[in-house]
């Protein structure tokens, strides 16, 4: 199937989207630059960035772009490209068999420096493993030189060739061996680059979690067993225990306990009865449960996570741009040093086998893998920990605003409160009964998203005509031919009305005229959320103000404030006067986040240095929140800023060392401190300590 959609695509132009490519081939942080430099260049590209950890291109292109153009490009730099909706080849067996082999053959080398071997043991072992086992960093190597570039592949060829030549030679004229060195720079780097790979395929382990919860199969009554990718929108599905949901949809009969913690971060099993949704990939546990699908395949909240987390993991932060920068030039700059270093040693008397070493000590432990790996190693699992526990972060420059945030901004309603007030009372009646300013609030109510008005909505409610939704003030419509307006009473005093003066800390919406006529005034009550004040408290603790920015009273403001423990509270405040809120933070040094429902709060959302968006579920804007918190708990806010410091943290741990590592190794090499042995083991580690410093985010838990 995937041949048929690759051959489709090579037939068509692409239209303008995101395009994801598997790159084959790339070794170091040069390749990256590479690659990214050889797709910029295809006409229609807008944007691209390469990501070394997961391997893959992410890009942006105009209509008129083809496929086979961008893969072309990828292939004239020296890699390979696939649509990464393919896959790429599992390689892991043979590198597996492959460094076992370099192992038992350089093993013996190894020995030779305390029980000799003879030569043509000696050259016969290093030849196996200089052309066999090192053909990759040569092939890899003539594809970077041939399109104008270096990489860590081509530092390899160059040391090992040069240690592994020197040796023939001195074999020729019964001089001193050096094949153990060429031999153990290939076995240490086989051997890094394959713990390499298995550390990446754990870091990237989120995705592969969430696409196995999906089962394969669905049960559909008088159908039988469907694969789940089959179901359409209106499909009916049997869900027994034991079993995971196939597809999003809503329950028409049976109640059960389900588990949605990998979808959610929820820990604890949720009951569900009819009318309610469920997601796929969560868990049925002890009822049986028939469900009518509402998502077609590829488009369920499971795929949308997937997507979001992908695409996250694909992202580059705005420091990991620099290194690419300085890795660009990396390797023209280590070959000079290590030439330097060669003439150097000749001067001052040195052997030629002494100087030429020395020189490949220097070629080896200088490759920019290291660099490469740190930011997208880091984002990677900080990602993949984040996701399993209800957190969405959206890319890596929102772990860096996170990191980094020193001001959080609540809403009120449906953030802090639960998001569904009761209609406790009508203090104010003038010129209508009771029953018809309910008839008419429910009619305005219905078609507003605002959590008020479902507390208004009745059944069987009049039908309202020319609905406008006035955000962040109310609703307007026509019902039985008279116009009238529903919302605060900065609504009403637009209108040329007055509000009535109420002495309430309860939350009032006004229904009026649209002359302004002030008719009736609704109360509601909304409880504050499990947990409110414990994270407010934390989020203190952390050295973060808090500020409630709501558009509700300011009595019912200030009361839930007062409550939380919350002493810098904005109320009455409009869509525009909440940007503008945000602005002076930001004009007073601040760094803020917004917490909103991600719908009534987008432009505040927007304008803040940091969205985050709380909700339940498949009803979060996940789309569009730069943070989204999956489940409605406080305490998930905390827990994304705590967690993106510490990702943000290793990560530049990540490249501290990596610079460290270059800044000291290079130098050492140079003056014949390390022999190339030890500087081909060195450069292994660094790859693989970089990337075992950015797994110990998996095991991060909550303060």
């Amino acid at each position: 199937m995937m041949g048929t959609i690759l051959s489709a695509m090579d037939q068509l132009l692409l239209a303008a989207q995101t395009i994801d490519l598997a790159i084959g081939g790339m070794t170091c942080a040069s390749c990256v630059s590479r690659v990214e430099k050889s797709l910029a260049k295809v006409p229609g590209v807008q944007e691209v960035a390469v990501n070394l950890a997961t391997e893959t291109a992410h890009l942006r292109a105009a209509p008129g772009t083809r496929l086979e153009e961008l893969i072309a490009a990828v292939t004239r730099a020296g890699y390979t490209a696939t649509l990464r909706a393919q896959g790429r080849p599992q390689s892991h067996r043979r590198e597996k068999i492959e460094l076992i082999a370099a192992v038992l053959l350089s093993a013996p080398l190894f020995a030779s420096m305390l029980w000799p071997l003879r030569g043509w043991v000696e050259l016969a072992l290093a030849t196996l493993i200089q052309f066999w086992l090192g053909a990759r960093f040569y092939v890899a190597g003539y594809k970077a030189l041939r399109a104008g570039t270096g990489n860590m592949d081509v530092l390899v060829a160059l040391g090992t060739s040069a240690a592994y030549g020197l040796s023939v030679w001195d074999y020729t004229t019964a001089g001193p061996l050096y094949f153990e060195s060429s031999a153990a720079i290939i076995t240490f780097i086989r051997l890094g680059k394959y713990l390499e790979s298995r550390v990446k395929r754990e870091a990237a382990g989120a995705i592969t979690g969430l696409n196995n919860l999906r089962p394969a199969l669905a049960h559909v009554p008088g159908r039988g067993d469907v694969p789940a990718q089959s179901l359409i929108p209106g499909d009916e599905v049997e869900l027994r225990p034991g079993e995971r949901v196939p597809a999003d949809g809503i329950i028409t009969s049976g109640t059960s306990s389900l588990d949605e913690s990998p979808l959610t971060g929820e820990s604890l099993p949720v009951a569900r009865a009819p009318g309610e949704a469920l997601l796929a990939g969560a868990l049925n546990l002890d009822g049986v449960l028939r469900l009518r699908v509402t998502a077609a395949a590829g488009e369920s909240f499971l795929d949308r996570i997937a997507r979001l987390i992908d695409a996250a993991q694909a992202s580059k932060a705005r420091v990991q741009r620099l290194a690419d920068r300085v890795a660009a030039v990396f390797v023209p700059i280590i070959i000079a040093i290590a030439a330097v270093t060669f003439v150097g040693w000749l001067a001052h008397g040195a052997p030629l086998a002494a100087a030429l070493i020395n020189a490949v000590s220097v070629l080896v432990i200088a490759c920019p893998c290291a660099l490469g790996l740190a930011t997208p190693a880091a984002i990677l699992a900080g990602t993949g920990v984040a996701a399993q526990r209800g957190i969405l972060l959206r890319n890596a420059d929102a772990i860096e605003a996170a990191a980094h945030v020193n001001m959080v901004v609540f809403d009120k309603t449906g953030t802090l409160t639960s998001g569904k007030p009761q209609l406790t009372g009508i203090p104010f009646l003038q010129g209508i009964t009771r029953e018809r300013a309910l008839d008419i609030a429910s009619a305005l109510a219905a078609s507003d998203t605002h959590p008020l008005a479902s507390a208004l909505r009745r059944p069987n409610p009049p039908q309202a005509e020319s609905v406008r939704i006035l955000p962040g003030r109310g609703v307007e419509g026509q019902v039985a031919g008279q116009r009238y307006i529903l919302g605060s009473a900065a609504l009403i005093a637009d209108a040329g009305g007055t509000a009535p003066p109420l002495t309430s800390t309860a939350t009032l919406s006004y229904l009026a005229r649209a002359d302004g006529t002030c008719l009736a005034a609704f109360a509601f009550t909304d409880t504050i959320r499990p947990g409110a004040r414990a994270a407010i408290d934390r989020l203190k603790s952390m050295g973060i103000g808090v500020q409630l920015l709501s558009g509700d009273r300011e009595a019912a403001a200030q009361a839930v404030g007062a409550e939380l423990g919350i002493e810098q509270v904005i109320a009455h405040a409009t869509p525009e006067q909440k940007i503008a809120a945000i602005h002076a933070l930001h004009a007073a040094g601040k760094t803020t986040a917004m917490v909103g429902d991600g719908v009534n709060d987008a432009p505040a959302l927007a304008a803040a240095d940091l969205g985050m968006a709380m909700g339940q579920g498949a009803d979060v804007a996940i789309e569009a929140a730069d943070i989204s918190l999956l489940r409605p708990d406080l305490a998930l806010v905390p827990d994304a800023l705590a967690l993106s410091r510490k990702t943000w943290n290793v990560l530049w741990q990540g490249l501290f060392w990596a610079m460290i590592y270059n800044l000291i190794g290079i130098p050492a090499a140079a003056f014949g401190l390390l022999s190339p042995t030890i500087a081909g083991a060195a450069m292994a580690a660094s790859s693989v300590c970089v990337l075992a410093n950015a797994l110990r985010l998996r095991n991060w838990r909550p303060a």
